[in-house]
């Protein structure tokens, strides 16, 4: 007999309950910028776990949603598990029509149903498991996080310092992103993120004496030429994803904006980027210009590291003992929450949540059938990791 026989088995009896959970905050919108849903989300899950007599702390927060921890077996010495997903979505409200969640045979489709509203829901119904064979051993935490899709730039950062308070002392942390579709595998590195923004300045006149003006859209241009040059898949990376500049087709233009955003492979490579970013903001190319440069957010690399990977060992002792597939590790070009917590030196396993496609698009699906087995994943790994 499997020792987590009994708990597996629960989790299956689980199913349709959790897919009514999933169902019921997907269909709550809740955009990073939109506090009302992303509150609504929380208050949603917060009722749940107080009928659990789970302990509930809330980060209140005056722009971002507040961001949560539910933790049961609260009273216990031991040092806990944290596992954690982001409810917040990139979708503009109404985005999935009036009513944003439908289900056809084994898909949902809906705002953030794989990312990462169907790895919280895989969470919450692992620990309801726990609860149902009265596990008391160690405290189990779920961080709700409500500003992940904006690198936490709504709460400047104090989500991301919430959970590193709350998760320093914990034996790992499992993040609860998307599983990619099949693979059975999880992630152990991803690239870093920096998004800066340039202003450049011009001299407008007349589109007939264009000769005597100074074109801030020109100098974009060449700007953005030689940035879109780093395309290094194993160092750094550049896209310029938006620009804006201009008044009329007959006018100089005086003034223009742009947005790029770099990866990078290694945290020390951030450096690098930025010293490229300057050198590219200081060279003028058109005379009359002047530009000046702004890191508006960045997210850690998550290296390689042997703590990660040695948490990765024991889950995957834990799934071989009991009959759940074996994990393999992968890298995604990505950022996470997972960064900020192994820079913060916590044992960290990424993507453990549910399966799913086209996310950050209007035909993002989840696999209904992957519910359970993520659910089974985490609280497998929530009984028996020492």
């Amino acid at each position: 007999m499997f020792e987590c026989e009994k708990l597996l088995e629960i989790i299956d009896s689980l199913k349709e309950e959790f897919l009514l959970h999933w169902i019921n905050i997907s269909n709550i919108e809740s955009p990073t910028y939109y506090k009302e849903g992303l509150d609504k989300v929380s208050e949603y899950i917060i009722e749940y776990s107080k009928k659990q007599n789970w302990n509930i702390e809330v980060l209140y927060l005056e722009k971002a949603g507040n961001c949560v921890c539910i933790t049961m077996n609260y009273d216990s010495v031991e040092k806990p598990i944290t596992i954690s997903g982001h409810i917040d979505t990139v979708h503009p409200l109404g985005a999935f029509g009036k009513l944003p969640v439908k289900t056809e045979g084994d898909l949902i489709y809906g705002p953030g149903v794989t990312d990462c509203k169907g790895g919280v829901i895989a969470g919450l119904m692992a620990m309801k498991a726990l609860k149902e064979i009265n596990y008391v051993n160690r405290p189990i935490q779920l961080i709700l996080q409500t500003d992940e899709e904006l690198s936490s730039i709504p709460s400047n950062r104090k989500t991301i310092d919430f959970m590193i308070e709350k998760s320093k002392n914990s034996i790992c942390f499992l993040n609860l992103e998307s599983s990619r579709i099949g693979s059975n595998s999880a992630v152990l590195w991803r690239r870093g993120i920096a998004k800066y923004r340039f202003d450049i300045k011009g001299k407008s006149i007349h589109a007939s004496k264009c000769n005597e003006g100074a074109s801030a859209i020109a100098e974009a241009a060449y700007k953005i030429i030689e940035l879109e040059k780093m395309k290094d898949i194993n160092g750094l990376t550049c896209n310029c994803g938006i620009i804006k500049g201009g008044s009329t087709v007959n006018t100089v233009p005086d003034e223009c904006n742009f947005y790029a955003e770099v990866r990078y492979e290694t945290n020390s490579e951030k450096a690098t980027a930025d010293q490229k970013i300057r050198e590219i903001a200081e060279k003028t190319f058109i005379k009359g210009t002047t530009c000046t440069v702004t890191n508006e957010s960045f997210r850690y690399a998550m290296e390689k590291n042997e703590r990660n990977f040695k948490l990765l060992e024991k889950m995957n002792e834990i799934y071989k003992a009991n009959g759940l597939p074996e994990l393999i590790a992968r890298q995604s070009l990505g950022g996470s929450d997972a960064a900020d917590m192994t820079v913060a030196g916590i044992p960290c396993v990424d993507s453990i949540g549910t399966d799913g496609d086209f996310i950050h698009t209007t035909n993002e699906y989840g696999i209904i059938s992957s519910l359970p087995k993520a659910a089974k994943r985490i609280a497998s790994v929530l009984y028996l990791i020492k």
